[in-house]
């Protein structure tokens, strides 16, 4: 099969349900999982210091158990949880994508693997060709034209 295939929006979308409902069980169960994710779409609030930052590899494993268990939530898109990095526990609400998580571990069991790639930022539209497509239109011009008058 194409790896294309995975990649397209229908995949993701079913990736993305499928990791939110695994998710979603485990805490429901009580159940402490660890998720390996691409450190590059994590959100730590407050940013890691770089020292610390910088020791996390392309993708990282992320125990959630204890207060760090306890501290997690799930939203639509998205796992968040407080933790603690290096030796100092410096402190950080760490939010990943649900399509960063590339598997779930429970104990040393992967339960769910993920090879559906985040999805890529939408352009930002250039608002001078925006104006461009608008004027194109004879109509729109005709309503410009009036609008100045």
């Amino acid at each position: 099969m194409p790896l294309e295939l995975f990649q397209t929006d229908e995949y993701r979308r079913l990736q993305q349900e499928y990791l939110y409902k695994t998710i979603d069980f485990l805490l429901n169960h009580g159940v402490e999982f660890a998720v390996a994710a691409q450190v590059e779409a994590v959100d730590f609030d407050p940013p890691l210091p770089e020292e610390i930052r910088g020791r996390l590899h392309d993708v990282s494993l992320f125990i959630l158990s204890g207060y760090t268990y306890e501290s997690s939530f799930l939203e639509k898109n998205a796992l968040r949880f407080e933790a603690g990095f290096g030796e100092e526990n410096y402190g950080s609400l760490v939010t990943i994508p649900l399509l960063a998580i590339k598997q779930i571990y429970v104990d040393e069991f992967p339960i769910a693997v993920n090879v559906a790639e985040t999805a890529p930022e939408p352009p930002v539209p250039d608002p001078s060709r925006s104006m461009e497509a608008l004027l194109k239109n004879p109509e729109n011009l005709k309503l410009l034209k009036k609008k100045k008058k």
